[in-house]
């Protein structure tokens, strides 16, 4: 019967400066500020995202308490053909229609309907405070879309502009500890030639 032989199991270090006797007290500063600036980088992202949406749910919340539907007719009936080009509204034509608002005064404006609608069609036009035909405001699942973009838009932006600040700091340690190389440069520099007999 033959005996495997046990393997050697390597362990993992989480911290690179641990037990190293090269560490200087600046490396583990910087360790440490590199590491706080991945987690704030991180923090901040979910949160500003998190914001974001929110604030951009709000809006179209606030901007749908504000207008309302109306149901107008058509007065004539809608070109067959639409115009070229694209857009929001691509496939759609002008048409002239008529409602009456709130406080009864009979209104007309144009609004982009589907192309052949007969005259007395039934549209719904979303209308302002002051009675103006407005577009239709984003709701359900175009709205949850769009707040959700601008979160994932705006969540690596506050990441980014984070760690932009942590790589700021962690280059002013790095100029420090170049300067003190210098300095202490300056000390052994002259002792190192002559320990090595003039040269280098």
């Amino acid at each position: 019967m033959t005996r495997t032989p046990p393997t050697a199991v390597t362990r993992v270090r989480l911290w690179r400066w641990r037990r190293n006797p090269l560490k200087r007290h600046s490396d583990v500063v910087e360790a440490w500020i590199v590491l706080a600036g991945w987690l704030l980088a991180l923090l901040a992202g979910i949160v500003a995202g998190v914001a974001a949406a929110r604030a951009s749910e709000s809006a179209f919340t606030a901007r749908l308490a504000q207008l309302h539907p109306v149901s107008a007719v058509l007065t004539d009936g809608a070109p067959r053909t639409p115009a070229a080009g694209g857009g929001y509204a691509a496939g759609r034509v002008w048409a002239t229609v008529r409602w009456t608002d709130q406080n009864g005064t009979v209104r007309t404006d144009q609004v982009k309907v589907a192309p052949g609608a007969p005259a007395g069609s039934r549209v719904t036009v979303w209308t302002d405070q002051a009675g103006r035909v407005v577009p239709a405001p984003v709701t359900g699942t175009a709205a949850d879309v769009q707040a959700a973009l601008t979160g994932a838009l705006v969540a690596p932006a506050a990441g980014a502009l984070v760690w932009g600040g942590v790589r700021l700091v962690r280059g002013s340690l790095i100029r420090r500890r170049m300067a003190e190389w210098d300095e202490e440069w300056g000390r052994v520099g002259p002792r190192w030639g002559n320990l090595s007999g003039g040269v280098g």
